[in-house]
């Protein structure tokens, strides 16, 4: 059986990324991308599951769920709703009034 490495905190994990001005800018240029992963990479984490395992599930290579977990490019509804279903979770998309938003 393979031993995963301690997990951290999602929330102690993202608070270290957002001290470098690069990840915040960009994280703030994609918001909708960056919200998609964030969202994955800290279910992944909250269920200790590793990159591999989470492609595992989906039905993908790990290097999807790299590149979804990096924002690193625009991921298509099936896509992400595999990636939901692997994960226990729901996809929601809804549309926000820019009034309503902070």
């Amino acid at each position: 059986m393979t031993e995963h490495p301690p997990s951290r905190p999602w929330d102690e994990f993202l608070k270290e990324r957002m001290q470098d001005p690069a990840f915040a800018e960009v994280s703030r240029e994609m918001e909708p991308e960056f919200q998609a992963a964030r969202e994955v990479m800290r279910l992944r984490l909250d269920q200790g599951l590793t990159q591999k395992e989470l492609a595992e599930r989906v039905g993908t290579q790990q290097a999807s769920i790299s590149r979804l977990e990096r924002a690193a490019y625009k991921p298509n509804v099936a896509f992400l709703q595999r990636v939901a279903e692997a994960l226990n979770a729901r996809l929601e998309i809804r549309f926000v009034s820019k009034e309503e938003t902070p």
